[in-house]
């Protein structure tokens, strides 16, 4: 059996049709989604991008970030964000030492340093240049008012020299296969072609960094969903509060990723054409998730604030289509999460998982049998703060406790009014049982900002 992992970066659960959502275009998805079991209650093990990536490839816990290192001591990164550890055995080595042909196609500029040990175990790795802040080209040539084309008013320095990058790296596009997705995919549907000639079953890994910001989709999609403001466009958000933004760019921004989120849709969908012309659908297990989704207004917030662990950042959307129909149609509220990948794929190939892999096999639950593990709670962390959550609660708390929220999920799904203060008994045990026991039997640790950016 081949395997094949689509992950795509920032794409919102609640903007998808098969999650209920009744105005964006996901009819790719959408159609995935009814071939497949479909998780619920998928979350991340943890946020952002490095975090979670290297829980899908090593089937191991990345939080609670104990003895957490920077990698650079000119960057501002988030806890936990670091390398493969060399003692962790990803799923491709495994893979690649049974006999698989192993390939990770992606535009996911933080995996291109080779430090990152991201590339192990694949024979075939092959990276796509100029994502966001990757130093593709000379940014030099691109004025302020190219750059205020992209941005608007509000905008923070630190996103201005982002989109003047960007602007640089994709200086050269002149049509829609050109842009980022486009680009990923089409090399996807390249190695898919090249599998009948192959003597071995494949591990393909598909990572795309789109829908993530920058959020300038071509024109067919950039005006699907909102109409333009002017002639500055709202491309990337501040990782902070509404307040640098009018109603109107708040709009305009919401508009703008929902395009891209159609866009990379449209891709997939044919990655997946392809997978069924050449009849691998009937022997490919096929994961498709996102490592988490964004802030646009929600709560008050843009991007990806730390402390903002609301649905609308940690909701994820997770399938599993089985080719011999296992769970077709099915939904699950099983937590499904990101290092479940790995010790489910090697399951379902009759391999030993390695030692450190602590996810589970979600086969059993394609099968319609319970869980090797239940769990009636999930923690997951982003930076300096933790969530928790289960059937009736979720807390989320920084990690040294100096404030708590706490919303009722059987009356407040959407997590929109804390209760904390008249529940403060909820609030303890939630933090001793579920926190302080997942993060190994003490609190998680905290980072100072000049720890996190060794200054």
């Amino acid at each position: 059996m081949n395997v094949a992992v689509v992950i795509l970066d920032s794409l919102r659960k609640d903007h998808i049709g098969a999650y209920g959502n009744d105005w964006i275009k996901t009819p790719n998805l959408d159609a995935l989604a009814k071939e497949s079991l479909r998780f619920t209650q998928a979350y991340p093990d943890s946020i952002p991008t490095i975090c979670a990536r290297r829980a899908i490839h090593t089937g191991s816990r990345t939080w609670p970030f104990r003895n957490w290192e920077p990698q650079r001591e000119d960057m501002f990164y988030p806890a936990g964000w670091q390398n493969m550890p060399e003692e962790q055995i990803p799923v491709a080595e495994t893979l690649s030492e049974a006999g698989y042909e192993t390939a990770l196609i992606t535009d996911t500029l933080h995996q291109f340093k080779p430090a990152m040990n991201f590339q192990r175990g694949f024979n075939v790795f092959d990276f796509l240049r100029g994502q966001e802040i990757d130093h593709y080209r000379s940014a030099l040539p691109i004025s302020d008012a190219a750059v205020d084309r992209y941005t608007i008013p509000g905008n923070i320095e630190v996103i201005r020299e982002k989109i003047r990058q960007y602007l640089a790296n994709t200086s050269r596009r002149q049509s829609e296969e050109d842009y980022f997705a486009p680009q990923v995919f089409r090399r996807a549907i390249d190695f898919l072609e090249s599998t009948p000639d192959m003597a071995a079953p494949f591990f393909l890994v598909v990572d795309s960094f789109d829908p993530h910001e920058p959020w300038d989709p071509p024109q067919e999609y950039a005006n699907m969903y909102s109409d333009p403001i002017g002639d500055r466009e709202p491309t990337a958000p501040n990782y902070d509060t509404t307040d640098y933004l009018s109603e109107r760019e708040l709009e305009r921004m919401s508009g703008l990723y929902a395009g891209e989120v159609t866009m990379t849709d449209r891709w997939l969908g044919r990655f997946l054409d392809k997978m069924e012309e050449l009849k691998l659908n009937e022997n490919t297990l096929l994961f498709l998730l996102s490592d988490h989704g964004v802030q646009l207004g929600e709560h008050g917030l843009t991007g990806k604030v730390y402390s903002g662990l609301f649905p609308e950042l940690i909701d994820i959307p997770f399938f599993i289509r089985h080719p011999e129909g296992k769970g077709v149609g099915e939904t699950s509220d099983f937590h499904a999460s990101t290092h479940d990948i790995a010790p489910t794929v090697l399951a379902t190939m009759g391999l030993a998982r390695p030692q450190q892999m602590n996810g589970q096999d979600l086969t059993r639950i394609l099968e319609g049998r319970r869980p090797e593990k239940e769990r009636p709670h999930f923690t997951i962390g982003h930076d300096n703060y933790t969530f928790t959550r289960d059937d009736d609660y979720a807390l989320m708390c920084p990690n040294d406790r100096y404030w708590h929220r706490l919303y009722d999920l059987r009356r407040d799904p959407k997590m929109d009014n804390d209760i904390a203060s008249d529940n403060p008994k909820i609030v303890d045990r939630m933090y001793e049982e579920y926190i302080v026991k997942d993060a190994g039997g003490e609190p998680p640790p905290t980072y100072t900002d000049a720890e996190r950016a060794r200054v």
